[in-house]
């Protein structure tokens, strides 16, 4: 499968991989969902963030919340309910100290940039999330981990409330490189996704399709994955559909190829 974005929607011009890529770092990223207030059934809304553009990787592109897995991210204490690390190992082909942390970080990382929180007990998720401000800042500073924070409140972390998509490697042709798995998660009831992280200059909720007509029209800079997975997500006509899609992850590794003003990804 082969297709065309801008040379801006990629993090450097195209060049063959060197003779030793480097290690993929693995990451974590959660496309965050909810229906539109005003025409429920027609289609889904996407909670991104424009990196600002000092940042050392993506910066300046327009993302989905998620960052690199922090390695206390595997600690095992975590209280859990949802299918358990083993079945997400499965689903990402990853050893279940990776999936553990994937899931940790996925949470952590929506928690850190949109304020929303994939936790509660088991009848659900919390539905008020402003009481958490000083953990959350902590959990920012590296000063508590998620399992700290989530025993101190008394709360579980709810993986049953993701959802796996994709996994995609950033190109050889880059020297920062990630093995980000996609999460994706409806907006639990109650909670708001506020955008308040230093990472990002603009967040908001945004229509799939509109998201790629910003893109095109040079307003927004997408990198490959998110074009593509936002070109799937506005294939949907509710949330509820895209939770219940059973799908089949795979490893993909894009390959970059300069083509005049654009840039062909090349998908295995």
């Amino acid at each position: 499968m082969t297709f065309r974005v801008p040379k801006e929607s990629v993090l450097s011009l195209p060049k063959e991989p060197p003779q030793r890529p480097s290690v993929p770092k693995d990451a974590a990223t959660v496309m965050l969902l909810r229906d539109p207030a005003d025409s429920p059934g027609a289609g889904v809304e996407v909670f991104l963030q424009r990196r600002v553009a000092g940042m050392a990787f993506a910066g300046g592109m327009t993302v989905f919340p998620g960052g690199g897995v922090d390695a206390r991210d595997a600690d095992a204490s975590v209280s859990w309910v949802g299918p358990p690390p083993s079945r997400w190992a499965e689903w990402f082909s990853c050893s279940e100290s990776v999936a553990r942390a994937l899931v940790c970080a996925a949470v952590r990382e929506t928690f850190e940039e949109s304020g929303v929180l994939l936790a509660g007990d088991e009848s659900g998720a919390v539905t008020d999330t402003a009481r958490y401000a000083d953990a959350r800042q902590a959990l920012v500073s590296r000063d508590l981990s998620l399992a700290a924070f989530l025993a101190d409140a008394g709360l579980t972390l709810r993986a049953d409330l993701l959802r796996p998509w994709a996994n995609w490697v950033t190109p050889e042709q880059e020297p920062r490189r990630y093995d980000t798995r996609f999460f994706v998660a409806a907006l639990p009831a109650g909670q708001r996704a506020d955008g308040a992280t230093t990472e990002a200059e603009d967040s908001g909720w945004h229509r799939p399709s509109d998201a790629i007509a910003a893109a095109e029209a040079g307003r927004s800079g997408l990198m490959p994955p998110t074009w593509f997975t936002l070109d799937e997500l506005a294939g949907f006509d509710s949330v509820s559909d895209v939770l219940a899609v059973e799908r089949d992850v795979r490893r993909i590794t894009p390959r970059l190829v300069l083509d005049g003003d654009v840039v062909r990804v090349e998908l295995p």
